[in-house]
């Protein structure tokens, strides 16, 4: 494959620099110094306040400059009847015949559309109002508040159709689903949107510090995302960061303090409880190993209050020909499950410097972001912590942890030894380098030349120590994993744009080379150390028995590369009739060698139906626009270059064997070669109407979409091993359809001189379902997923993959109620009630995780100096299953394990009553109200303080619900949504008090 995408690379590479070197040269032939009249002036705003940075330009000339601190400028023109030129982002522009004045002073009127209507597309920018696509635009002070460790958590509830997921976890990353799932892979990111920042596409969205962030971009349909081909089948979101105006030098710090709380706990049985209930029943704790007369909260004992902070300092400036900037974030944030926390430093810095009438911009931008993470054993304590005796107290008199490690039940470990014996931290460095040079060649047409490196450099080190319930006998079991992935991107691509008369055109065409190198280093496990106090440093000190006590990742390294070209055409005539065209052609290392290229089109069109003339007597309506749209994007989330390769390796855990008297690998093949694999592709039909009435004091949008992808990738059909090296195929074959309609409404309701509210609510159905999943060589009739196991069940799964239906539908025993002796009875398959344990083959279809409306409701008001916003969102229609809840209600073990308050109004002789069934198959429906934030803005009149804005916040303030586990927000990612197993980290209740300065 290297061979193939290599003559491409190079030849287009030094294409690239040898037309840039052309460019160059011919740039530097138009700079020339001429002679005229000098015109000075000061740029002031309405209130005649001076106005920095405004660009004043000599119109059809090249002659420019920028306003001061001061708001003064100084500018040559040859002609009294030059016109100069006053811009300036979010001010209405100001033209101005130069005559024979050498004062010129200018007042500028705020422009407050001007500052939303500029849209960023793939490679380029549009104003909203020639825009085709469905794309959903937030601006940073439309951002959510509170204590974020991940930047898609600005989103929540604020993009109509974008689902984000997450718990009180601070080292987890938040689900991010946008227009239902697309796939049913979940390695990679398959489910994710694709993530570009300023233009680098692939960026970590970890890279970047929520407060350097400016706006962010989520384009939906195919007809926006294609032009990002083989990866944006999921969406795609352009992330772009702060930047210097022009004459302005400013310096910001911003920083808050939160606490967090545990918003809510599974109401557990106290030990007197427990006591209490088993008398009632005729049972005791057998004395001494099960109850010690303690009452032992263990809930209560492994959380904390969770203390966090925030300081992120940034400053920068611009002049007419550079412009500049620096930020330092910092953030700690401590779990409330002890010895959980995240830590993360983020540096970035930026320089631009523009050459030859700013013909020539060089650009180099460098950032890193490192984060440290300590985390517990979360499977084994979040289970323990319900599930473990409160009759038993955490220690026994010599100080050491109790321990009964003979006690059968679902709670044999002490969870405060899980929480203290066990340490995992996780030390991860991630950096990119970005330099670019744009040149504009002549009126209208520009050249960009991008080349960035990323590089992630992931530590992971555990260490089980002698007295961990994890690793009994070990004598420590130690881990140490150390890999790095590299990623370098080369973008080189032409803008054409200009206006002749009535028509407009914008032209795009480019290159794109990306080689990703990953999972360069090792991981090892070994045990048995003399003592504890190195922990897993030094791992040359442990004793292993044998081979089998070391253990190696498999986890091969790999190269993987992409070449792609592409190109784009829009047009608007009288900014009336809108339309955009864009194909991009993909190379992939990672598929098979008859289908590694492949071809992303897409279509719009537009109809700015309020630019007719007919609407000119509907005085009501300024804006009102027709989309529509078709494109094709694609998936190749979650492939290595082996992807379609026939591979030999280890298949088992341990394959080493005696051979002549030496340890050997059993090697063999471990995966069947597919030629034929190819990317899953996403269809998208899109028909939107925009709309903006009163003068847009209400305005919104109505989209409604068919998504269908075909070509889906499953790794588990079953092949025969007489035609087949291993007994399973990855190969394309499934589709899968989700159609919906999305509404987004935004007004002002009032607006006075002192006092303004400002209100949005977007809303979102969507409706998945598979659609196949064989065709004429591979045939599978469902895939059978969450295995949960539980007492007895390992051999049940809950959900179903199955034609007909959504992802994450579950296929459960259906509950009938008690018999006569309080024993939980169930359905049978031909009907029949049955009052022991039913077969798989009795489980049915008990509907599915997919909600049927996502919602989110911002408000925010504006009184004087003060400031009060309000953030409502929630679903409606999914179903959660409540394993938790399932697995604790087992009164017959509690005389080895808690039981909750539930429990209690369950007959003792209930032997039944904690299958996994439809009786806990509960509403995942919710209203949340998830941010509060009340702000006060301080604006000193004094050239050294801009503002000062102090404000408190609360998050999850209170959630309506009928779900009866710690909360309704269940991960929705992957293959297995919905699903809430005795692992989720609870969920937390946060008030902030923080502070934002700008000089």
């Amino acid at each position: 494959m290297y061979n193939l995408l290599r003559p491409f690379c190079c030849t287009t590479t030094k294409a690239a620099f040898t037309w840039l070197f052309v460019m160059l040269l011919a740039v530097a032939s138009f700079a020339q110094q001429k002679e005229g009249n000098t015109i000075k002036g000061i740029v002031t705003d309405e209130s005649n306040a001076p106005l920095p940075g405004v660009t004043v330009t000599v119109k059809g000339t090249t002659t420019g400059t920028v306003t001061n601190a001061n708001g003064a400028y100084s500018i040559v023109v040859n002609s009294p009847d030059a016109i100069l030129s006053f811009t300036l982002m979010g001010e209405v522009p100001k033209e101005v015949k130069a005559g024979t004045q050498n004062v010129i002073n200018v007042t500028m009127v705020t422009d407050t559309k001007q500052l939303k209507d500029v849209v960023v597309i793939g490679y380029g920018t549009s104003s909203k109002k020639d825009v085709t696509g469905s794309i959903t635009t937030i601006k940073s002070e439309e951002f959510n508040q509170g204590v974020l460790t991940s930047p898609a958590e600005l989103l929540q509830g604020k993009v109509a159709g974008l689902n984000v997921t997450k718990s009180g976890d601070p080292n987890s990353a938040p689900a991010v689903i946008l227009r239902g799932p697309s796939t049913i892979r979940t390695t990679g990111g398959a489910m994710e949107p694709f993530y570009v920042i300023d233009g680098v596409p692939g960026a970590s969205i970890d890279l970047l510090a929520p407060a350097d962030i400016e706006s962010i971009d989520v384009l939906k349909d195919a007809s926006a995302t294609a032009i990002y081909g083989a990866r944006a089948a999921n969406g795609v979101i352009i992330v772009t960061t702060r930047r210097a105006k022009p004459g302005q030098a400013r310096l910001s710090y911003s920083a808050y303090g939160a606490v967090e709380n545990v918003s809510k706990s599974i109401d557990m049985l106290s030990g007197d409880e427990l006591r209490a209930y088993l008398k009632k029943n005729g049972q005791t704790l057998i004395p001494v190993l099960n109850d010690d007369g303690s009452n032992t909260d263990w809930q209560k004992l492994t959380e904390r209050k969770g203390y966090s902070h925030n300081h992120n300092v940034s400053y920068g400036g611009a002049t007419a020909t550079t412009d500049y900037g620096a930020s330092a974030n910092y953030l700690k944030n401590d779990g409330i499950l002890k010895n959980t926390s995240l830590e993360r430093t983020i540096l970035r810095g930026y320089i631009n410097q523009r050459f030859f009438n700013n013909r020539l911009k060089l650009g180099l931008t460098i950032t890193n972001s490192h984060t440290k993470s300590d985390d517990i054993s979360q499977t084994n304590v979040l289970s323990n912590r319900l599930f473990y005796l409160p009759t038993v107290a955490p220690f026994n008199a010599d100080g050491s942890y109790k321990e009964f490690y003979a006690r059968t039940g679902s709670g044999t470990l002490n969870p405060l030894s899980l929480v203290d014996n066990n340490k995992l931290v996780t030390d991860d460095s991630k950096s990119m380098v970005n330099g670019i040079a744009q040149v504009d060649i002549i009126k209208g047409l520009k050249y960009t030349l991008s080349v960035s490196t990323q590089r992630d450099q992931n530590n992971f080190n555990s260490y089980y120590n002698s007295k961990s319930g994890l690793a009994v006998n070990f004598n420590g079991l130690a881990t140490r994993k150390s890999y790095l992935n590299t990623s370098s991107v080369l973008e080189s691509y032409f803008n054409y744009d200009r206006v002749f008369g009535l028509h407009s055109m914008k032209l795009l065409a480019g290159y794109t080379y990306q080689q990703d190198k990953s999972n360069d280093g090792f991981g090892i496990t070994t045990q048995n150390f003399s003592n504890d106090a190195l922990g897993y440093n030094n791992l040359y000190l442990s004793n292993p028995a044998n081979t089998s006590q070391i253990a190696f990742d498999n986890n091969p390294i790999s190269t993987l590369r992409l070449i792609s070209y592409y190109g784009r055409i829009q047009y608007s005539y009288n900014e009336k009739y809108l339309f955009q065209a864009s194909l991009r052609n993909d190379g992939s290392s990672a598929f098979g060698v008859n289908n590694r290229w492949g071809y992303f089109p897409a279509i719009s069109a537009g109809w700015n139906i309020s630019s007719e003339k007919f609407m000119e007597k509907i005085k009501a309506i300024s804006v009102l626009k027709l989309r529509a749209g078709y494109g094709v994007s694609g998936n190749s989330a979650g492939f290595n270059a082996f992807s379609s390769l026939l591979i030999y390796g280890s298949a088992a855990t341990n394959s080493k064997f005696l051979y002549n008297g030496n340890i050997t690998n059993a090697i063999g093949p471990v995966r069947n070669e597919n030629p034929d694999l190819k990317w899953e592709s996403t269809a998208t039909t899109n028909i939107g109407i925009d709309f903006g009435i009163f003068k847009d004091r209400i305005s919104g949008s109505v989209d409604y979409y068919i998504k269908k992808t075909s070509d889906l990738i499953y790794d588990q059909y079953p092949v025969s091993t007489t035609q087949y090296f291993v007994p399973t195929y990855t190969a394309n074959v499934g589709s899968i359809k989700n159609s919906g309609i999305e509404i987004v409404l935004s007004g002002t309701p009032v607006r006075t001189k002192s006092f303004t509210w400002r209100t949005s609510v977007n809303a979102a159905h969507n409706k998945n379902v598979i659609e196949n999943l064989s065709n004429d060589k591979f045939k599978i009739n469902y895939i059978q997923t969450a295995q949960l196991g539980g007492k007895g069940q390992s051999f049940l799964y809950s959900q179903i993959v199955q034609p007909g239906y959504a992802l994450g539908t579950f296929n459960l025993w259906h509950y009938l109620g008690k018999n006569a002796n309080g024993v939980s009875t169930y359905e049978k398959a031909d009907g029949t009630t049955t009052a022991v344990q039913p077969l798989s083959t009795d489980t049915r279809i008990n509907g599915n995780a997919q909600p049927t409306l996502i919602y989110g409701w911002t408000n925010n008001f504006y009184y004087k100096n003060f400031d009060l916003s309000f953030l409502v969102r929630g679903v409606m229609g999914n179903k959660i299953l409540n394993a938790t809840l399932a697995g604790l209600n087992n009164p017959v073990d509690s005389k080895i394990q808690n039981i909750p308050h539930f429990t209690e109004g369950e007959s003792y002789n209930d032997i039944n009553a904690y299958f996994i069934s439809d009786r806990f198959l509960e509403s995942g429906s919710y209203l949340r109200m998830d941010n509060a934030t009340l702000g006060y803005t301080i604006k000193p009149h004094t050239q050294n303080i801009k503002s000062l804005r102090f404000y408190v916040s609360g998050n999850n303030l209170f959630v309506i619900t009928k779900y009866r586990g710690i909360d309704p927000e269940i991960n929705m990612g992957g293959l297995t949504p919905g699903i809430d197993n005795k692992d989720f980290y609870p969920k937390t209740r946060t008030f902030i008090i923080g502070v934002n300065a700008s000089f």
